[in-house]
């Protein structure tokens, strides 16, 4: 277990993605992945109120819908750490404060609890200045409805004037980003917003922490068909470079009693400075349990995958 900085959130070290919640699994499905997650002493359960509105006949909200009603039939509320988001719902869509306020109200009543442990902003709104975004959260805060804010997809400058916006003015502040991060795609994060990160005391919880599956290792050289809705993402990472990675990432395994490649390239999520949790999802609980496995790098295993990607 850790504790995300600038907070009191004592977390596991994997954090349950759900954005398939409703989609690539069924509710059924959700609540054997969720109780296997738990059965491993975890605790932190990641979501957003427009999973799954892509989905034909969804509307969003369902994942949170989902988890509510597996924390109601497990009765483990104060036991779990739940973050969602706002800002990106059709209908809910921008940091507004009379959105916020709004969607918090619709999360809460979907995730049947009275309280939000980290409410990100979902993507930036640069139509909203950040003292309306910042005071909403802050009564949010004030009135017990969430604990702590986050940020998702914003740029190093709007998260820098948000921070600042929020010290100047003595009001909760964002303790963390949510952006993409890992092994097979690191230059945006690493060029972009890495430094900021750091030079704030805060941390990333990236998401598509393997990639979109890519660095499960069901994807190989000759491989045409994989059971994944998510194959054609993953096979942006088709490349000389990504196949080289998970040539390094099987040797590492072996080394570490046939570890899977995905508890191996979150392993090297966690070795980074600005991360802290890295984010995963599961659709079945055999996926669950490669997840949540949770071993340590060598340096020179981290080193070797650093060159490589």
């Amino acid at each position: 277990m850790i504790t995300i900085a600038e907070s009191d959130l004592l977390v596991h070290e994997l954090c349950l993605g759900t954005n398939i919640f409703g989609s690539n699994a069924t509710e059924a499905e959700s609540h054997l992945v969720m109780d296997a997650y738990r059965s491993h002493g975890g605790n932190f359960i990641d979501t957003a109120d427009m999973y799954n509105q892509w989905v034909p006949g969804h509307v969003g909200g369902e994942s949170e819908t989902i988890i509510g009603s597996w924390m109601k039939s497990c009765g483990n509320r104060n036991e779990m750490v739940i973050a969602t988001k706002v800002g990106a719902m059709d209908h809910r869509p921008g940091l507004s404060a009379k959105n916020i306020i709004a969607a918090c109200e619709e999360s809460l009543k979907r995730l049947q609890t009275d309280y939000i442990d980290l409410y990100y902003s979902h993507k930036d709104d640069l139509t909203v200045a950040p003292d309306e975004t910042l005071g909403a959260f802050a009564q949010l805060i004030t009135e017990g409805k969430v604990r702590y804010i986050a940020a998702s997809n914003f740029t190093p400058a709007r998260l820098r004037e948000s921070i600042a916006y929020s010290q100047a003015n003595n009001i909760p502040a964002y303790i963390a980003v949510q952006d993409l991060y890992n092994l097979v795609d690191r230059t945006t994060y690493e060029r972009d917003m890495a430094r900021t990160v750091s030079d704030l005391g805060i941390s990333n919880i990236p998401f598509y922490g393997i990639a979109r599956g890519f660095l499960s290792g069901k994807y190989r050289p000759g491989v045409t068909e994989v059971d994944s809705k998510r194959a054609a993402g993953a096979r942006e990472y088709a490349t000389d470079k990504g196949w080289a990675v998970i040539a390094a990432m099987d040797e590492i395994s072996a080394t570490h009693n046939g570890a899977p490649l995905s508890a191996i390239a979150l392993a090297w999520l966690r070795s980074q400075p600005t991360v802290s949790v890295p984010i995963a999802s599961a659709r079945t609980v055999p996926q669950l349990e490669e997840i949540v496995q949770v071993i340590e790098l060598t340096d020179a295993e981290v080193e070797k995958l650093n060159a490589l990607s």
